[in-house]
């Protein structure tokens, strides 16, 4: 999923207080939801910075002589790095999948 999409969705980006018992109902143990969620956090993560190091070569390619087009060049950058900033927690965005079911998982042991 790109960083685009994962705007799209509506999610609050803060953390907030959540009821432990809502989260072992799927695994049925707190600790493999949290290894669940951790690993899904670490995908998202690297998805990311993938995602970013990507457009980033967009401004390390251009040769900027003029003034002008060196500040506006600035501006973009500013508002590039303002998007990612602005983005949910990885952890955040793994929770919210898997409050919605978004996530596929499965143990091994079954």
């Amino acid at each position: 999923m790109k960083a685009n999409e994962y705007t799209k969705t509506k999610m609050n980006p803060f953390a907030v207080t959540r009821d432990l018992r809502e989260f072992d109902k799927e695994t049925g143990n707190i600790y493999e939801t949290v290894a669940i969620l951790s690993k899904r956090a670490n995908q998202i993560a690297v998805e990311l910075k993938e995602d970013f190091q990507e457009r980033l070569k967009d401004f390390a390619n251009h040769n900027v002589s003029d003034v002008f087009e060196e500040n506006q060049e600035n501006k973009e950058q500013v508002e590039f790095a303002r998007f990612y900033e602005q983005l949910p927690k990885p952890t955040i965005m793994a929770v919210h999948e898997f409050e919605n079911k978004d996530i596929y998982f499965k143990s091994p042991e079954k």
